[in-house]
């Protein structure tokens, strides 16, 4: 007895003829006629009486309507709990982010809503983040502006102007700002050779004709912090990451407006992985439009 026979036979009981049930599962009636003969020579029965246009139910055929409706009607319960579990969404997501301050907020409501996701974010400069990428040791990227490469796809989160910052007292007067040219007198602390921070505050500074050279190279958003917070020079940083650190002050950039995007980013190829998928799909929804931060006057 194979299922595809069982499966003609309910669906003719069910439609009351051969021709809408073929309809119905897509098949010629001829097919389905003979599923239902094969089934009927196998155990030497007679399900339906054949009259002209329409069929009739044997009280053979009627038992077995019975049952077989008991049966898909488990099949349908069976393929409906498979498709629950196959929408629960389990697993790893790895994410490496230049800043984790644009996806904090959306990791907690991610975590919140899938439980059985484990997150892992670690740090990471724009190559960085696109070489783990493509390597597979990461599902999610937090990068400053859109990359190049057709492999990559990405979520615009917005953008903010980049300000320089500096340890409390270092300057007389941090509100009034200062010129590229002005902080370039004062000792530099920049982050490393990747990073799209540094990189924005550079090409500003070549259009300007300011040289940029930094006296001390930081790996990392957290290390340019803590040696800014010691007094040994002038950072540079998203006014969306400053955050709130007694230690430090803002510092307008007067006469540059550089501005720094943010982008969450994956491979195009690996865009039905259930959990790269699911954050994306989490995060598209909620977002705000593309936002514009600007320094405090």
């Amino acid at each position: 007895m194979r299922h595809s026979q069982l499966r003609a036979f309910h669906y003719v009981a069910a439609h009351g003829g051969f021709s809408r049930a073929a309809e119905a599962l897509f098949l010629t009636q001829p097919a389905v006629s003979e599923q239902v003969r094969k089934l009927e020579q196998a155990h030497d029965v007679l399900l339906f009486h054949r009259e002209r246009k329409r069929v009739r139910l044997t009280e053979t055929g009627e038992h077995l309507f019975l049952l077989t409706k008991q049966l898909f009607e488990v099949e349908q319960r069976i393929a409906d709990y498979m498709s629950e579990t196959r929408a629960a969404v389990e697993g790893e997501l790895r994410i490496v982010a230049d800043s984790a301050h644009h996806v904090m907020d959306l990791l907690g409501q991610f975590r919140r809503r899938y439980p059985g996701v484990t997150v892992s974010l670690r740090g990471g400069n724009t190559e960085d983040i696109l070489a783990e990428l493509r390597s597979y040791n990461a599902e999610i990227g937090v990068i400053g502006d859109a990359p190049s490469g057709s492999d990559i796809e990405m979520l615009d989160l917005g953008e903010t102007a980049i300000i320089a910052f500096a340890a409390r007292g270092l300057l007389a007067d941090p509100d009034a700002g200062l010129t590229l040219a002005e902080a370039a007198a004062y000792p530099l602390i920049l982050r490393e050779a990747g990073s799209k921070t540094r990189a924005s505050l550079e090409e500003e500074a070549a259009r300007q004709g300011v040289t940029i050279t930094p006296a001390i190279v930081a790996e990392g958003r957290e290390a340019v912090r803590e040696m800014v917070a010691s007094g040994a020079g002038i950072g540079f940083v998203s006014l969306a990451e400053f955050g709130h650190d007694t230690r430090l002050v803002q510092i307008p950039l007067n006469g540059a407006d550089i501005r720094m995007r943010e982008t969450i980013v994956h491979l195009s190829q690996r865009r039905e992985v259930r959990v790269i998928r699911a954050f994306m799909e989490f995060a598209r929804p909620g977002r705000a439009a593309p936002r514009s931060v600007t320094p405090r006057a």
